[in-house]
């Protein structure tokens, strides 16, 4: 990797660092992604990840990246293919279910900073074999939660996780409490109902009670 995309990874996970919540979000209508934009960023949210589960994520993606606040990334990202849609439609990131060793290849070639999904030793080896320090830990709940975390963070010192699958709102304290989350993904300030109804003062009013959640108990 080259220093220019070791920066750009670090200045990303850093800003997703600063808000330590990622909203991961599943659009079925690119024309929901300007209000849900919006929504979030007035809760206090500054960077998003749009799955590429449905045929909307790069229109979506594309809508969002026009808002200088807000710093969108790709997810669900499977293929070198759906890495270059997502960077062609103005992604900063891009975040995967696994570990691919194609998809990680590809984004550095292209400089663009990836997070892919690691959930056992091997896997996490392989991220730092490839030159990165942060990962996502998927499904996180299933997998054994904050316990598996602490387990996997006590070998790999340098490594940090962004736990996804399973968070919200009565565990994310455990999570962000260990100095080994970087973040955790969520998907309950999005959920697909709400947005199906519009209900966009609803998403903000979960996004900032999230922050809030987040946020270190001696800033509170």
């Amino acid at each position: 990797m080259t220093s220019v995309h070791n920066d750009e990874q670090t200045g990303v996970a850093s800003t997703i660092g600063a808000s330590r919540i990622l909203p991961v979000v599943v659009l079925d209508d690119a024309r929901d992604a300007d209000p849900l934009a919006a929504a979030l960023v007035q809760g206090g949210l500054h960077s998003i990840e749009v799955t590429f589960r449905t045929e909307a994520a790069a229109d979506a993606i594309r809508v969002m990246s026009e808002r200088p606040e807000l710093l969108v990334g790709a997810g669900t990202v499977l293929t070198p293919a759906q890495v270059d849609q997502a960077v062609e439609a103005g992604a900063r990131f891009v975040v995967s279910p696994g570990f691919g060793p194609a998809v990680v290849r590809h984004c550095q070639q292209l400089g663009v900073p990836v997070f892919p999904g690691a959930a056992t030793p091997t896997e996490i080896q392989m991220a730092l074999d490839a030159g990165l320090d942060t990962v996502k830990f998927f499904p996180a709940e299933q997998l054994g939660g904050i316990a598996m975390v602490k387990a996997l963070a006590a070998p790999f010192r340098s490594l940090r996780f962004i736990p996804t699958g399973g968070v919200n709102t009565r565990n994310l304290a455990d999570y962000l409490a260990h100095p080994a989350v970087l973040a955790v993904g969520g998907t309950w300030m999005v959920a697909p109902d709400l947005i199906a109804a519009a209900r966009w003062d609803e998403v903000t009013a979960r996004t900032a009670a999230a922050v809030a959640a987040a946020r270190p108990t001696s800033e509170a």
